[in-house]
Parts: structure tokens; C-alpha cells; sequence
């Protein structure tokens, strides 16, 4: 029997599972260890901001999804891995051995060239970002928040900074929020329909936009940018481009220019045979796309099936991911934007399109409902 090892419940993983689940991969026993048991899905991640869902809506049960696939689940984060013995060290000082190891831990916003920002609020890991989100709301109960800042002019820092602005819109003080870009306006990846959509709701809900200069120091009273701008704040969000972990490098990993690792169109390392990896964490030669949920969803069928592949003995097969996708952007309330291509909708019937997309994707790792019906 061959260990397969699953690093991480990312959204490719979590689907490698579920196939498992249907149909049990022959000659391998499956681990997945994970640093938390319940995985956002990050579709949902502002609604559950905003208030629209509950931590149960969009969060999946790893240790659920993993019994019902008959794998071992392991509440532990992988701090290193050493090809050379196929083996992982665990936080807790404890080693796992491999025969096959798949990583999906996804990414953490960028610090580099931030001064100070260990005093900002980050959005992942997610399960620290929404315990400090409810101290930041206890604070705005009590009136001692005035400001809060954000750091990141993409999809993922407008649709927090909005979600958020919602959320703390029950408190009777009215907080102030600001957006910190580095890029000459927000949304830079986006046509410029959607640039002016989103332009416009900043300015309805009053949103401050500082862009063309990046964050370069963060301190107690608010952020400093890169032009010596000061934007006064109580609480700063941080929600740049996506960092990856350093240990894929420090095991000797084949790793791009950022650090992310290199996989070629099998999902397999370029590096270390029998090392996968997807979603964030992977950079696909030859075919770069960027850091976002639906790709890495879009991985999971094809490595559940090199994985199982891989454990039989057998050739495993190429994918190449689309070159676009469908985006779906939340303004905070029951309101979205939908983009793909020269295509551009917004209105509340798109939030409801999303919301049904959504809660969709999440019935299908829903275990207590599926063992209800």
C-alpha cells in the first residue's frame, strides 16, 4: 500500500476527496493534514463577512469529508518536507511518511515592503482574519473605531473592505474606510466598465481611494504610502497580492521567481516526481493564470485523477486550464458584478445568481446532508 499524503484543504483538495469518496483509489492509503478542520470556501468569504451567511454556509468539515472518503484526517500544519526521505514534519514534531504527496495550502497576503505589518489585520489564514474581525466589531460597538484602512486595490481587498463596511454599518458611529492601491486605480485586471461600476459604489458609500502608491509602513495610527501619504486609521486590513509559504523552497522544490511551485500540465512537480500540488501554492508552466479560487476548483478533477493514477502505477494525463473564467464581485449588500470576457452584468439578481452558484459548490461537501438523504 502506497501513503498518499494530502498538505492542505484547499479547493483542490477538497474535491480530490470527494472522488475518492465515490470511488476508492486502489493500492493507497490517504492522509490529509491540515492546520484547521473547517476550510473557507473563499467564494463565500465576504457574504460571510457582511453577515449574509453563517461560519457553517462556507466552511467545509475536512475531518467529515476525509471519514467519508476513508482517510486519515490530521489536525496539523506541514512546517517542512524532506523529498530525500519522503517524509513531512509536522508543527507538533511529528513526521509523516509519503509515497505521494499532494500540496493545497493555498497563500497569504504579501508583505514584502511593508513596514510594520504585523500590525495589520490579515485575511488569511482566514480563521485568524475572522476571530480579529470580531474583536474589530466589538470595538465599533464601543465606539473606538473611527477608521479602518485597507491595503490591496484587487477583487479580493474591494469586496472585504465593502463586506466589511456593511457589517459595522449596524453600529451607530459611523466608521471611515480608505483603500490603499499600488496600481493606478483598483480592480487593475479588470475592463475598464467594471473599474467604473466599482468606482462608483466607493464614492456612494464614501470609500477614500489612495491608489498609485502602495503601503510602505503600517503603525498603530494608520498606514504611510510609498508617495509619504499618512491615511489615519484605527484598524488596518491587509489584503495584497498573494505570498506563498517558504518551505516548498526550502526542501528543494522547484519554485518560480515568487516562491510558488512549479507543476507542469500533470500537476506534478517539475522537480520531484511522485510531489503534486495546485491551487495558490502551484505555478503551471508554460500556462500562468492568476491566483483565484475557480482555477484551483478547476484542478481538483484533474490531480484526483493523476493522484489515483499515480497510485496504480499508470501514466498520468495532461490538463490545461481554461484561459478565463467567470468572476463574480460582491459590492458588500445583496448586489454583484459579473465579468468574463467583454460580458459585464451588476444588480441583485447577480447576487442571487452567485449566492446559488455558491451554496451549490457547497452542498456537494456537505456530508451530514448527503448522509441525511
Amino acid at each position: 500500500m502506497k501513503e498518499l499524503v494530502l498538505v492542505g484543504g484547499g479547493h483542490s483538495h477538497v474535491e480530490v476527496l470527494r472522488r475518492f469518496a465515490l470511488d476508492p483509489v486502489r493500492g493507497a492509503r490517504v492522509t490529509l493534514v491540515s492546520p484547521t478542520r473547517y476550510t473557507p470556501y473563499s467564494g463565500m468569504l465576504p457574504g460571510l463577512v457582511a453577515g449574509h451567511y453563517a461560519f457553517g454556509d462556507a466552511h467545509i468539515d475536512l475531518e467529515s469529508l476525509a471519514r467519508f472518503a476513508k482517510a486519515a484526517f490530521v489536525c496539523d500544519a506541514v512546517v517542512a518536507l524532506d523529498p530525500g526521505s519522503k517524509r513531512l514534519r509536522l508543527q507538533s514534531g511529528r513526521e509523516v511518511a509519503y509515497d505521494l504527496a499532494s500540496i493545497d495550502i493555498g497563500s497569504t497576503p504579501l508583505r514584502a515592503g511593508i513596514t510594520g505589518s504585523e500590525h495589520a489585520i490579515a485575511v488569511k489564514p482566514v480563521e485568524d482574519f475572522l476571530a480579529r474581525l470580531d474583536r474589530l466589531e466589538a470595538r465599533a460597538r464601543e465606539e473606538r473605531l473611527a477608521g479602518v484602512a485597507v491595503i490591496g486595490g484587487g477583487a479580493a481587498g474591494i469586496e472585504i473592505l465593502l463586506a466589511l463596511q456593511h457589517r459595522l454599518a449596524r453600529n451607530a458611529r459611523p466608521v471611515a474606510f480608505s483603500v490603499v492601491a499600488d496600481t493606478p486605480t483598483v480592480l487593475p485586471g479588470h475592463r475598464p466598465r467594471v473599474r467604473r461600476i466599482f468606482a462608483r459604489v466607493l464614492a456612494e458609500r464614501g470609500v477614500t481611494v489612495y491608489a498609485g502608491a502602495g503601503a510602505r509602513r503600517i503603525d498603530r495610527s494608520g498606514v504611510e504610502t510609498a508617495d509619504g501619504t499618512r491615511i489615519a486609521a484605527d484598524a488596518v486590513v491587509l489584503a495584497t497580492g498573494a505570498a506563498p509559504a517558504a518551505w516548498p523552497r526550502e526542501a528543494g522544490l522547484a519554485v518560480d521567481a515568487r516562491g510558488f511551485i512549479r507543476v507542469g500540465e500533470t500537476l506534478e512537480t517539475l522537480s520531484h516526481a511522485g510531489v503534486f500540488a495546485a491551487g495558490d501554492v502551484a505555478s503551471m508552466e508554460n500556462h500562468p493564470r492568476p491566483k483565484s479560487g475557480v482555477y484551483a476548483v478547476r484542478q481538483g478533477p484533474p490531480l484526483a485523477a493523476n493522484l489515483r493514477a499515480a497510485a496504480e502505477g499508470r501514466p498520468l494525463s495532461r490538463f490545461v486550464p481554461q484561459r478565463g473564467a467567470l468572476a463574480l464581485i460582491s459590492t458588500g449588500d445583496t448586489y454583484a458584478v459579473a465579468t468574463r470576457g467583454p460580458l459585464v452584468l451588476e444588480g441583485a439578481w447577480v447576487w442571487r445568481w452567485k449566492d446559488h452558484i455558491d451554496r451549490k459548490f457547497m452542498a456537494r461537501y456537505d456530508v451530514a446532508r448527503r448522509d441525511r438523504e
